[in-house]
């Protein structure tokens, strides 16, 4: 019992000696020895200690020497008091709905494992901040809750199948079998990657429309995972448009994704120096004007609609540069006017 209660009370002077080394940037071993009512050779014995932990603390020799904590080359265990914490998770909260960090999941997995280790008086003051706070999404931008968004993330992470409440685009509701895989942040909104149980496919839900999600405590099957960015990005260029239209860049697959982005067109390359694209629009005509937009040499593979429409304005366009060209008398003409 005495060896357990000196590992006790040994691992809580390192950290109340790493707490008081985090809170300016220098310290004499004296000072330390104060600050954390032991021996100048405890904390001496201390610091080694910290730094087989992974903690990097610099040592300046001599009479007015002393300990420096610095940033290490991997990431220890952070001491954090109430408002400190507090502060981190809504910022992390934050990052996560405004996708402000990128596309990935660092923020949210990040307010995940935070949330699970918060003592209950901080959980419930960030409970409490989540109701209070009201962000103002952009007119087409829905709105979504971080309490929904680590629902999804911890379903992600507990590898269960599990039961979606969920709305489709005509408002119905719907109760789905998945089993869940990522959430991916396009830039305006969040999908959740999960395969359907009943239907044997992988698709994207967003995550607004979700109502509620409740794990059936079965494994999921996750074999044969798609890229979760990359079928976020074909769903939604290949949308439930009227009209699709492939088309051949000859260009390689960066560069013409750079023409048309992932979520405007699903792309697959055709060969090293040629990309074939699809790409949905509201008409034939509204394509034609699109791909005239691009100003790049294109060919329209199908349909023959589109192909007829680009043609049509391609016409106009030409026939309107012609009407602004300048005569052959007038061209002929010096500066100053004389023939």
């Amino acid at each position: 019992m005495e060896d357990f209660r000196d590992v006790i009370a040994a691992s809580a002077r390192l950290l109340r000696l790493l707490a008081v080394l985090a809170t300016r940037p220098s310290w004499t071993c004296a000072e330390l020895a104060e600050w954390t009512a032991v021996t100048e050779r405890t904390v001496r014995r201390d610091v080694a200690r910290l730094r087989e932990l992974g903690y990097v603390v610099d040592s300046e020799p001599g009479p007015w020497g002393g300990y420096r904590l610095r940033a290490g080359t991997r990431v220890p265990p952070l001491i954090l008091d109430d408002e400190e914490a507090l502060a981190v998770a809504v910022g992390l909260r934050e990052a996560a709905l405004s996708g402000a960090v990128g596309g990935d999941q660092a923020a949210l997995s990040a307010l995940l494992k935070l949330r699970q280790v918060l003592p209950g008086r901080i959980a419930d003051r960030l409970a409490g901040a989540d109701a209070a706070f009201v962000r103002t999404p952009r007119p087409d931008e829905p709105q979504i809750t971080a309490g929904l968004l680590l629902e999804l993330a911890a379903a992600c992470r507990a590898g269960e199948r599990a039961r979606l409440s969920y709305r489709d685009g005509q408002g119905r509701a719907t109760l789905r079998e998945i089993d869940p895989y990522r959430l991916v942040h396009t830039g305006r909104r969040w999908y959740f990657v999960a395969r359907d149980v009943a239907r044997g496919q992988w698709r994207t839900f967003r995550a607004d429309r979700v109502e509620r999600i409740q794990s059936t405590g079965q494994p999921a099957d996750l074999t044969d995972p798609p890229d979760p960015a990359l079928l976020v990005s074909r769903n939604i260029a290949t949308g439930p448009y009227p009209v699709y239209a492939t088309v051949r860049l000859p260009v390689g697959l960066d560069q013409a994704l750079r023409l048309i982005p992932a979520t405007v067109g699903a792309h697959r390359p055709d060969g090293p120096d040629a990309t074939v694209v699809d790409v949905g629009g509201p008409d034939p005509d509204g394509l034609a004007r699109y791909l005239l937009s691009l100003a790049t040499p294109l060919r329209v593979v199908a349909p023959g609609s589109v192909r007829q429409a680009l043609r049509q304005r391609a016409r106009e366009l030409l026939a309107a540069l012609d009407e602004d060209e300048p005569s052959d008398s007038a061209s002929a003409k010096a500066p100053d006017g004389r023939a």
